[in-house]
C-alpha cells in the first residue's frame, strides 16, 4: 500500500508504480482533512484519472476546520499562534497530523487487512506501507509504531539519482514528474495551515481567492480564547496579526522591523519563505517535529 500525501515524493511513487518501475501497490490511501486546498483536490482528481488499477482510497477523521471552531472541544488541534493578555506568545498543540492523517490511514489499513477495530490482528498479519521519504530526508525515516503496519521507503532503493548514488532525492522526484508531464505538484496542506511560509500564503491569495477568503474568515473566527483558556487570542500567522494584514509579501528585514512585527527573526529568515518543503505528510508534520503515533 502507499501512504499518499499527494505531494512531490508520494506522487512520484504512485506514478512509478503505475508505470511498473517499482512494485505495484494494492491501494493508495489519501487522508482528507476536510480542508484541503483546491490545488490538492485538483491534483488528486488527476491522479485518480491516470491511476489505472491502483485504487486511491479517500479516508477522513472529520473536518479540521469545523472541528477547530467547535466550542465544545478543549483545544484547536492545529498549531495556531497565540498571545495572552500578559504578552506571552507561543504556538498551540500540534495534534492535527496524528488525528486527521495517521488515524484514518491506520483505520483503513486495518480494514483492508480484514481486521477493523477493535478486532485483534494476528501476529503474522501486517501490511507494507510505502512512505515517500527521499534520501535527503533520511533523518525522518522511522517505523509506524504499529506491529501490523510496516513502513517501507522505496525512494531510498531507486537507482538513477542525479548525484550518482543510490536513492532518489526530492530533486530527482521533481525531475521525474516533469518528464511525465506533471510540472506543478503543490505541497499538500490545509487551506489555513499555520505552518505555511509566506510563499504559500501568497500562492493562496493570488491563485485561489475563495481559499484566501476562507482562511481570513477562519483566522478571525479563532481570534478569541477557547473555553478554559481566558485571556488568549489566536492567529493563523506567526506575526500575531490578522491574516489579511500579515507580512506575506517579500520585503526586507528593515521593512519588517519598521512594522514592528513580532517574531521577526523567524519571518525574515529566508529558509522560512516557502515553509516546510514537504507539506503535510502523514508520517511527519510540517514543523519537522515527530508526531505522536
Amino acid at each position: 500500500m502507499l501512504s499518499l500525501g499527494a505531494g512531490v515524493q508520494s506522487t512520484a511513487l504512485y506514478l512509478l508504480a503505475c508505470e511498473g518501475r517499482i512494485g505495484r501497490f494494492d491501494a493508495a490511501i489519501f487522508a482528507d482533512t476536510g480542508w484541503e486546498t483546491r490545488a490538492t483536490q485538483t491534483h488528486l482528481a488527476r491522479l485518480k484519472a491516470v491511476g489505472g488499477d491502483i485504487p486511491i482510497h479517500d479516508v477522513s477523521q472529520g473536518n479540521i476546520r469545523s472541528d477547530a471552531l467547535d466550542p465544545d472541544r478543549d483545544f484547536v488541534s492545529m498549531p495556531v499562534f497565540y498571545i495572552t493578555d500578559e504578552g506571552q506568545s507561543g504556538m498551540g498543540q500540534r495534534q492535527c497530523t496524528n488525528k486527521y492523517k495517521l488515524r484514518p490511514i491506520k483505520r483503513e489499513v486495518r480494514r483492508l487487512l480484514g481486521y477493523p477495530h477493535p478486532a485483534r490482528i494476528p501476529a503474522h498479519v501486517y501490511a507494507d506501507v510505502a512512505v515517500g521519504f527521499s534520501k535527503d530526508e533520511i533523518g525522518r525515516v522511522g517505523g509506524s509504531g504499529r506491529r501490523y503496519l510496516n513502513n517501507v521507503h522505496p525512494l531510498l532503493d531507486l537507482d538513477g539519482s542525479a548525484d550518482g548514488g543510490q536513492g532518489w532525492t526530492r530533486k530527482d522526484c521533481e525531475r521525474y514528474l516533469r518528464s511525465q508531464g506533471w510540472t506543478e505538484v503543490s505541497k499538500s496542506a490545509c487551506v489555513g495551515c499555520p505552518l505555511h511560509g509566506p510563499a504559500q500564503w501568497r500562492t493562496l491569495r493570488d491563485n485561489d481567492p475563495g481559499g484566501w477568503a476562507d482562511a481570513i474568515a477562519f483566522d478571525k473566527a479563532i481570534r478569541h480564547a477557547r473555553p478554559g483558556r481566558p485571556g488568549r487570542q489566536q492567529f493563523l500567522h506567526r506575526s500575531l496579526l490578522p491574516l489579511d494584514e500579515a507580512p506575506i509579501d517579500r520585503v526586507s528585514r528593515r521593512e519588517w522591523q519598521d512594522r514592528q512585527v513580532d517574531l521577526l527573526d523567524v519571518i525574515a529568515d529566508e529558509a522560512a519563505e516557502s515553509g516546510d518543503l514537504d507539506g503535510c505528510g502523514p508520517w511527519m508534520c510540517r514543523s519537522g517535529q515527530a508526531v505522536s503515533r
